[in-house]
């Protein structure tokens, strides 16, 4: 990129899960939505030709923080670049990850463990390279609202400060050292309101914890557009709801500012997306001057009062979390997941019945506009090279050593007394693994694990009196009658992906319209919903990706609908259209071709795993024939 001082890197999903790429659970991830990184070889080829001590690097990672930061760490070291020179950020906010992003590995007491080693090393050792940049964007993409998604964002900002602040470390410090990162959607004055409250309310908490300069009481933050507004149908309309929500980040008083591209709904973004983006931020800055002005909304008296508003509703919220014991406690109720998982029930069901407009999807469609050409990545050959590289990382390594760092790794979450991230560091300079680091902590501390739930009602109550939805229950009862109980389905979250927003809208809403749903955990593995499928006695399978891998172990292991013959069907929930005509005897099974299963209105969740194209959609085809099964692009 012309001039650029600063960089940041998105890593793949079983590197956020702290898998190597050659382990077999995780195959159909490797490289999809960002980089694999395994090793310290990987991260020196990541950055070879740059020079470390004059660039800022951004990392997103939380879940597998310690093998990866460590891995850039020995990498810089190995370029002849000292700690102290490293600029840059890593994100290391765990707590979120348990709200709703879910790429955590460990529970959440040992997690925090992890996280507040590394601010701590990172003080001492690379005072440049900030430790923790506290996230709200990922709240808002779950469902959040605005003044929810803050809440939450300064609680967890208050647990990290508070837990560092037990540790001895200066709060001046810290929180001068700390930055956050916000959504910023479609409702254009709030989140300007939202983005002022955000400098007021910070300041008091810093200064309800003994923070006395004004660089610890000011907030920096980082604003990026929202992902969940983009639209795959008529994609071009995301430019302008780009550059709206671009302006009300700028309002709002953001330092920087990430602009998405527009396809970014179906694919990693392509360049001319990646440019056009680009564009959009050097538009609004020279030839609209937006970013002259500090603070020009000040003294109107609509954003003042959204302003004071969004205060009052964000405190409401933070005493409703310390009336509970705090984040922790209510995160581990289940509290935090539920008031998310219902404002995002309540906006599903509002776009669905076309309350909630949205251009292009709901209204004034335009049906002849072809899709953009989309960036595909070749999961596959990603795969098969990070795992040569490996074997040879492994045939050539000191394995007694590295046995030794690793045990000393292990040894070190047994007690307090050692730093994780310097364990971490002595084990990756071994050349231990991402994956080999994470199995010597799984050791001490086991791979969490959480069941994914819904709520009933609220998703049929918004639409109630709604024609379309009522003609679809009536469908489903049709079925119930014909069947002589509920239908069943299977609603499956497959591969590393943890967003689940999409998979409990459908899981709801299909709970509401008749449905016996099921809903698996996150992380299946083909295998398992394979299992679900053949035991479970269920008539439907949902998934938000339907690989080859997978297609032949769950539909063969499926039927159609009773004796009369209803075809077996993948459902969505956006449309909520049942298309079936009268049963006819000898009728196979019918597969739709979907993405995510909130992409019916083409509205979903838009993270890399999700974006396998026409190969996927090909192979899946190929994989029904197989097993006659008709399939049809849905």
């Amino acid at each position: 990129m012309q001039g650029a001082q600063g960089l940041s890197v998105a890593f793949d999903l079983p590197t956020h899960r702290g898998y190597d790429s050659d382990e077999p659970e995780v195959a159909a991830d490797v490289g999809m939505a960002g980089v694999a990184i395994d090793s310290v070889d990987d991260m020196r080829r990541l950055f070879d030709g740059i020079p470390l001590d004059q660039v800022s690097v951004s990392m997103t990672m939380s879940g597998a923080v310690l093998p990866v930061l460590a891995a850039f760490l020995v990498a810089a070291e190995e370029a002849g670049v000292p700690y102290d020179r490293l600029r840059g950020t890593i994100q290391n906010d765990i707590l979120k990850e348990f709200m709703v992003r879910n790429t955590w590995i460990h529970a959440p007491e040992p997690s925090l463990r992890i996280a507040t080693d590394v601010v701590e090393w990172l003080a001492t050792h690379a005072p440049k390279f900030h430790g923790m940049s506290v996230s709200g964007y990922h709240f808002q993409e779950a469902g959040a609202d605005p003044a929810l998604e803050l809440a939450l964002t300064l609680a967890n900002a208050r647990t990290y400060v508070d837990a560092l602040r037990a540790r001895g470390l200066d709060v001046d410090a810290f929180c001068g050292s700390l930055s956050f990162f916000f959504g910023v959607g479609k409702q254009f004055y709030m989140e300007i309101a939202k983005l002022r409250a955000a400098r007021l309310l910070w300041h008091d908490i810093v200064r309800e914890r003994g923070g006395t300069t004004a660089r610890a009481t000011a907030m920096r933050m980082h604003c990026q557009t929202s992902g969940w507004t983009l639209a795959a149908q008529s994609p071009h309309n995301n430019i302008a709801r780009t550059t709206i929500e671009g302006m009300a980040a700028i309002f709002g008083g953001t330092q920087s500012l990430h602009t998405n591209g527009f396809d970014e709904a179906l694919a990693l973004p392509s360049a001319q997306a990646a440019r056009i983006a680009r564009d959009t931020q050097l538009i609004l800055q020279h030839e609209f001057d937006l970013c002259d002005v500090a603070d020009p909304w000040a003294g109107s008296y609509l954003v003042e009062s959204l302003t004071g508003r969004m205060v009052d509703a964000v405190l409401s919220i933070l005493g409703e979390i310390d009336a509970q014991g705090g984040v922790l406690a209510a995160l581990e109720s289940g509290w935090v997941q539920q008031r998310i998982h219902r404002n995002a029930l309540r906006m599903q069901a509002r776009i669905d019945a076309g309350d909630e407009v949205v251009v292009g999807v709901n209204r004034f469609q335009d049906d002849d506009e072809a899709p953009p050409a989309c960036l595909e990545v070749d999961g596959s050959r990603v795969r098969a090279e990070q795992a040569n590289r490996l074997a040879t990382l492994r045939a050539k390594r000191d394995e007694p050593a590295v046995r030794q760092a690793l045990g000393a790794l292990a040894q070190a979450a047994h007690g307090a007394d050692r730093n994780l991230l310097a364990c971490a560091i002595d084990a990756m300079r071994c050349r231990a693994t991402v994956g080999e680091c994470t199995r010597a902590l799984l050791e001490v501390w086991p791979r969490y694990a959480a069941q994914l739930a819904y709520d009933k009602a609220h998703y049929g109550a918004v639409r109630a009196g709604n024609a379309n939805w009522a003609a679809a229950c009536d469908r489903v009862r049709w079925l119930r009658t014909t069947l002589g109980r509920a239908p069943r389905i299977l609603v499956a979250k497959l591969g590393q992906d943890g967003h689940d927003r999409g998979a409990k809208a459908v899981a709801a809403a299909l709970s509401d319209a008749g449905f016996q749903v099921r809903l698996t955990p996150l992380f299946q593995s083909a295998e398992a919903v394979a299992a679900q499928v053949r035991d479970g006695d269920v008539d439907a399978l949902a998934s938000r990706r339907s690989a080859v891998r997978i297609l032949p172990m769950c539909l063969s292991c499926s039927r159609p609908f009773g004796s009369a013959g209803v075809p077996c069907r993948y459902l969505s929930a956006g449309l909520f259209q049942w298309r079936t005509g009268a049963p006819g005897a000898g009728r196979r099974p019918r597969h739709l071709w979907a993405g995510d299963a909130t992409r019916a209105n083409r509205h979903g969740d838009r993270d890399g795993a999700d974006r396998k194209g026409s190969r996927c959609r090909d192979a899946t085809a190929s994989g029904c024939d197989r097993l006659g099964i008709r399939f049809a692009a849905g």
